[in-house]
């Protein structure tokens, strides 16, 4: 059974750090693309960062620069570090998961491109 399972959100002051952790539970192949979601109130849930196949990454623009998604592929344990965080960074973080390979090309893949979805951590940033 696949699970997605995310921690390490929180509240920290603007210009704060936080790294968030997702662990791919039954995601027998190392190579399935994941990715990290946000979703703010009122918001549509919106791609922040995508690690493909190859372990190459694209990021929103809103967050390139500040966030960095990396991989250990030992543990299928996906991480995203955000860096000077900003008040508008505030959102439910969402580890999903294509349960295939992938690769980079175009704009960053929507939510219904993928299959399998953690239960979401919180990140609030105060100003």
């Amino acid at each position: 059974q696949v699970r997605l399972v995310e921690s390490g959100g929180g509240s920290v002051q603007a210009g704060g750090s936080l790294r968030l952790s997702c662990a791919a539970v039954g995601y027998t192949d190392r190579t399935w693309c994941l990715s990290w979601f946000r979703q703010a109130p009122g918001r549509q849930r919106e791609p922040v960062a995508e690690y493909d196949t190859d372990g190459d990454a694209k990021y929103a623009k809103s967050v390139k620069g500040r966030f960095t998604v990396t991989k250990d592929n030992a543990n299928n344990i996906l991480y995203l570090q955000m860096n000077n965080l900003k008040p508008e960074d505030t959102a439910m973080y969402y580890c999903a998961g294509m349960g295939r390979i992938c690769y980079l090309a175009g704009p960053m893949r929507l939510a219904d491109e993928y299959a399998d979805w953690g239960q979401g951590t919180q990140v609030s940033v105060s100003p």
